[in-house]
């Protein structure tokens, strides 16, 4: 084969692959725009049977509401303010928690969920009185657990003091043991709960069942499983993390001055 014919041929041989690589990035950008409404409408379809639970806890304490009665917003963690540039229904923070630019690296001292990131902002429900008062705050809360991410509700007083329910969406705990943290028994250990103390010292928390650190807060705590040790280790530092300073704290803050 002569130069001119090798040539010739690794030309068309690129021509073709350039040929290729561009129709086939074209098929991938439709097929990825074509399924984004699917995509939304899935998140949208997860969030709401998500939900679902959570009313359903909050009809165990006597409050019937609907989705329509919940007020949806997204918080920025950091500043505690709302952020209604972001739209709550299309929103998804697990992903946002995956990716550098719309996430934080949590510092290892403070990082008692063990998820090493969190997503910049966070989606939360507002259930209003009849004056349009903050009733009822409902907070995506999440952690690691003994074997699997633990993903749960959590409901606040409108004070931000006082717990009203917590109720778990999704874990992979081991059944009979640790999967009894979604036991209707256990999620009722949380009702009425204080989280805060007078001087606004956080002290919510799982007691051991050999006593240890909490032992002498009962106001504040609820009994461990027996058996299921680092998974209730896993939701009591799930909740610590996020009613803390790197997680919701500065947003309730905002809320109980609010208030005043």
């Amino acid at each position: 084969m002569s130069e001119v014919a090798a040539k010739d041929t690794t030309t068309r041989a690129l021509a073709m692959a350039i040929t290729v690589a561009f129709i086939c990035g074209l098929l991938v950008s439709v097929v990825a725009v074509s399924l984004r409404p699917i995509h939304k409408a899935n998140i949208e379809a997860e969030r709401i049977a998500q939900l679902e639970l959570v009313l359903g806890a909050l009809s165990d304490i006597g409050r019937v509401l609907t989705i329509e009665n919940l007020e949806a917003r997204i918080v920025d963690l950091e500043r505690g303010e709302f952020d209604d540039s972001i739209d709550p229904a299309t929103f998804d923070a697990e992903r946002a928690a995956t990716r550098p630019a719309t996430s934080t690296a949590i510092p290892a001292d403070l990082d008692l969920a063990g998820l090493k990131r969190r997503a910049l902002y966070a989606p939360v429900y507002l259930v209003r009185d009849a004056s349009e008062q903050i009733d009822l705050v409902i907070l995506p809360v999440s952690g690691r657990g003994y074997q699997s991410t633990l993903r749960a509700w959590l409901v606040l007083d409108g004070d931000t003091q006082t717990v009203r329910a917590l109720k778990f969406y999704q874990h992979g705990e081991t059944p009979g043991v640790g999967a009894r943290i979604e036991e209707p028994e256990w999620e009722a250990q949380w009702r009425d709960l204080r989280a805060f103390d007078d001087t606004g010292v956080l002290r919510i928390g799982v007691r051991s069942q050999t006593g240890g650190a909490y032992s002498d807060d009962a106001e504040y705590q609820v009994d461990g499983i027996s058996g299921a040790t680092r998974t209730t280790q896993g939701v009591d530092g799930m909740l610590r993390f996020w009613l803390g300073e790197f997680g919701f704290a500065t947003f309730l803050k905002r809320i109980r001055e609010e208030r005043l």
